[in-house]
């Protein structure tokens, strides 16, 4: 699964499954740019290239890829990372036009332009794009209901795009976590943290429960090694008649495909 010589542009790469791809990308051989809108030093140890941008703003997806085409030469690999969510647990009344432009701004409309952008060098290379989805793309909960609907967005355009494009030589799939051990679940500010402040939990006691009570059946939640390693098989020679499908990796919650 060799990504030796290929280069790869990862958005929201400087933490979780992001920084995850781009470090086993780099791994593996690959020229990697990672975007996000602040730097980590962990992006920066990998010798990746860093690119600064709020990808929420209509300009910064195509000004990233310009970054990196320009940085890489061209453009084999597209993956699209960068996500944002909250709990909303005040219910879908409250949940604000502003809040629900900035979900589909974050989640849908960074990849609409990244992809839009980076396409005639995919095009040129018989390139890959994977984009990083949700299972609340699919099994959606009142509580992410903005999130969910972004997601389910980005994998039927994704489809979508399998057919414009796989004929074109370029291949376009998603991966569809479920909760993953990231920041955005493990910090003190993360989605954990208003789910325990809830359950009159602490974050670390609500994680460790979290998942029998979930029915993940593997008893633990995603590690985002793992996420990168299916994002990255995707991505690879190894995966070249794969195309216009979406893949579950979410410890066994979801029960129906």
């Amino acid at each position: 699964m060799s990504l030796s010589g290929r280069t790869l542009l990862v958005t929201g790469a400087s933490q979780g499954i992001g920084l995850a791809i781009a470090t086993s990308a780099a791994a593996q051989g690959a020229r990697v740019a990672g975007v996000a809108r602040t730097i980590s030093p962990a992006l920066e140890a990998i010798g990746a290239h860093p690119i600064a941008a709020d990808l929420s703003t209509p300009e910064a997806p195509a000004e990233a890829v310009a970054q990196a085409l320009d940085h890489l030469g061209g453009l084999d690999i597209l993956i699209n990372n960068v996500g944002a969510f909250d709990a909303r647990l005040d219910g879908f009344g409250a949940i604000t036009d502003a809040q629900w432009q900035h979900t589909f701004e974050v989640n849908f409309f960074s990849a609409v332009r990244a992809i839009r952008a980076a396409l005639p060098s995919l095009l040129e290379r018989r390139g890959a794009i994977v984009n990083v989805s949700s299972i609340r793309g699919r099994f959606p909960q009142p509580a992410t209901a903005d999130y969910g609907a972004s997601k389910a967005a980005l994998t039927n355009l994704s489809k979508a795009l399998a057919e414009e494009l796989g004929p074109r030589g370029v291949r376009v799939n998603t991966v569809s976590p479920g909760p993953t051990r990231t920041p955005a679940w493990e910090s003190e500010h993360g989605i954990g943290a208003t789910l325990a402040a809830a359950n009159g939990s602490t974050v670390a006691d609500f994680l460790s429960a979290f998942p029998a009570k979930a029915g993940f059946n593997t008893g633990r939640l995603t590690e985002p090694d793992e996420v990168a390693a299916l994002v990255l098989f995707l991505a690879s020679g190894q995966a070249r008649n794969i195309n216009g499908a979406d893949h579950i990796i979410d410890g066994g919650q979801s029960k129906t495909a």
